[in-house]
C-alpha cells in the first residue's frame, strides 16, 4: 500500500510521513527529495535556474515513476502536487491519498517561522502571509479535496495525526 499525505506547505507533510512510515514500518519517500536529488540541486534552485514549468515536468515523471514502482511506502508530496497535470487522479489512481487539512491560521503561524527556508514565500510580509495563504488554498482545494481521506491536523500533536491516518487502514 502507498499511502500519500497531501496539502498545504506547512500542514506537516514531511513530519507525519517520517512517524507514520516508522510506526507502519514502511519505506519513507518524499518527493521533493527525490527531485532534488535527481535534478543534484536544491527545489529553490531548480525554480531559480530551470523554472517552474521544468519543476513540474521533473515532478510529474518522478510521481509516475514512484507509482509505478513503489507498492509499500508513505510518499510525502509537494504542496502544488496535486495541482498540475492530472496528478490528483493518478495519485488515487495507484495510492491511498490523505489530505492534511490545516487552517489558514495555523499555516501563517507555523510559515511565518520557517520563511528563509521557504522561497515561495520568502519576501512576503508578515501581515500579508495569512491572505497569501487563503489565496493559494482557495486554488488548491478543489485539486486536495479529491483524496480519499481528509484529516484536520489543528490542536493535533504528530502522534494523534498519525494514530488517525494508522486507522483509516486499521493498522495499530
Amino acid at each position: 500500500m502507498i499511502i500519500s499525505l497531501i496539502g498545504y506547505m506547512g500542514s506537516g507533510k514531511s513530519h507525519i510521513s517520517k512517524l507514520l512510515s516508522r510506526e507502519m514500518n514502511l519505506k519513507l519517500i518524499d518527493l521533493d527529495k527525490e527531485i532534488s536529488f535527481q535534478c543534484k540541486m536544491p527545489i529553490s534552485e531548480i525554480f531559480e535556474k530551470k523554472g517552474e514549468l521544468f519543476f513540474r515536468r521533473a515532478e510529474r515523471e518522478k510521481l509516475e515513476e514512484i507509482l509505478a514502482k513503489d507498492k509499500n511506502c508513505v510518499l510525502s508530496l509537494g504542496g502544488g502536487t496535486p495541482a498540475y497535470y492530472n496528478n490528483m487522479e493518478i495519485i488515487n489512481q495507484n495510492s491511498e491519498s490523505v489530505f492534511l487539512r490545516t487552517s489558514v491560521g495555523t499555516l501563517a503561524e507555523r510559515l511565518s517561522r520557517q520563511k528563509s527556508k521557504r522561497p515561495i514565500i520568502a519576501k512576503i510580509n508578515e501581515q500579508d502571509l495569512p491572505e497569501f495563504i487563503a489565496k493559494h488554498l482557495f486554488e488548491r482545494n478543489q485539486f486536495y479535496s479529491m483524496a480519499k481521506f481528509t484529516l484536520d491536523t489543528d490542536r493535533k500533536t504528530p502522534g494523534e495525526i498519525s494514530a488517525e491516518i494508522r486507522a483509516f487502514f486499521n493498522h495499530r
